[in-house]
């Protein structure tokens, strides 16, 4: 069997590492290098914390991955709490939370409501004050995105995949219609055909099977983070849903991220530099999660890609050509998993019946929600 993956991001990295495992013929097209996509934007905050039972069982199976990769080829993954919480006047995530930590529960999560005086006893820099309602996974952590593609993509190629980087590659439109058709892949040095063609491009996703008359409703949208310098503070994983953003340790510093834009981009023509109002944005965060301001290391924006319903466009959506794309900002932290499904539904096919891209005319019109947003 002979598989095209177009995408070196983490979930197209993963896929081609599992498919190689099983010895299918793959080769990888990356328009640019390994990392410089989405993934290697993306903030690596990494947890099981979902109420849903699919999501639930992705997020664990994301993390047992995670740490079973960990000092591979320079990718490190470090355990840390996740906590979030929403503040006073916000009743609607303070029941959103309340409601939330039972069903997580019911699927088996570590989680748990926990007081603002405990959260306070164990993590003294978090500012608790106005905390109205908290809730605490133990089985999450955080690592670098970018050093986890590249540690797969060389696992993949050592298990026998092929990765062309800078190499752009455009989808055919199919002569055929029948479950045997061959797919056609097209490169500046010719084409080729493979037996099956998976489509894990990120915010290209829907420019690449427009060239092959595929339809699908997803959307690129335009988030922000930042990186502090180096600051001697410890505080777990934390997303503040009543103002909207997240922060994380980073080496000896911060990771915080909000900034999100419910626009639709073009993943070609959108700004990567954070914007002034960000920038600002996040010192009043920062005042309001550890009491503080921060000098800043560096600043960035990357792309995330919605559904209309949240969920993932994640199986086959035109005979042999698959895709995975649609994770609402979640997609780095189950890329493991997610990756580990496709390739299995490229050769068994088996899929997830909830995410199944033919879900969807492919015309839908939809608003863009943020991904992390509970309320």
């Amino acid at each position: 069997m002979r598989v095209a993956v177009l995408g070196a991001g983490a979930v197209g990295v993963t896929a081609a590492l599992e498919l190689a495992s099983q010895d299918v013929d793959v080769t990888v097209y990356e328009q640019g290098t390994i990392e410089s996509g989405s993934s290697g934007r993306a903030a690596g905050v990494c947890y099981d914390a979902y109420a849903g039972r699919i999501d639930a069982r992705i997020g664990d199976r994301a993390l047992a991955r995670f740490q079973e990769f960990s000092g591979m080829n320079g990718f490190d993954f470090t355990l840390c709490p996740y906590v979030w919480l929403a503040r006073e006047n916000d009743e609607k995530r303070a029941a959103a939370i309340r409601e939330q930590v039972p069903r997580m529960r019911a699927n088996g999560r570590d989680v748990s409501l926990i007081d603002s005086e405990t959260l306070a006893e164990r993590y003294p820099a978090l500012n608790v004050d106005s905390v109205a309602v908290a809730a605490i996974a133990r089985n999450a952590g955080h690592t670098d995105p970018a050093s986890y593609v590249r540690a797969v993509a060389d696992h993949a190629v050592e298990t026998g995949a092929t990765i062309l980087t800078n190499t752009p590659a455009t989808l055919r439109a199919q002569s055929e219609t029948t479950s045997n058709a061959n797919t056609e892949i097209e490169t500046p040095d010719g084409h080729e055909s493979f037996d099956a063609v998976l489509v894990a491009t990120g915010a290209h996703t829907k420019h690449v099977l427009a060239a092959a008359d595929i339809p699908i409703p997803l959307k690129p949208y335009r988030v922000q983070a930042l990186t502090t310098e180096p600051i001697a503070i410890d505080v777990p994983m934390l997303f503040d849903a009543t103002g909207g953003y997240y922060l994380r340790p980073h080496g000896d510093g911060l990771l915080v991220g909000d900034g999100t834009e419910p626009i639709e981009r073009d993943p070609d023509g959108w700004k990567r530099e954070a914007d002034e109002w960000f920038l600002e944005a996040i010192e009043t965060h920062l005042e309001t999660a550890v009491g503080r301001t921060f000098a800043r290391d560096r600043a960035w924006a990357g792309l995330c890609t919605a559904t209309p319903d949240g969920d993932p466009l994640l199986g086959e959506i035109a005979p042999n050509v698959f895709v995975a794309a649609g994770w609402q900002g979640h997609g780095f932290m189950r890329a493991p998993a997610l990756g580990e499904m496709i390739a299995e539904q490229i050769v068994d096919g088996d899929g997830i019946e909830a995410f199944d891209p033919k879900r969807f005319d492919g015309d839908e019109t939809f608003e863009i929600r943020e991904g992390m947003d509970i309320g």
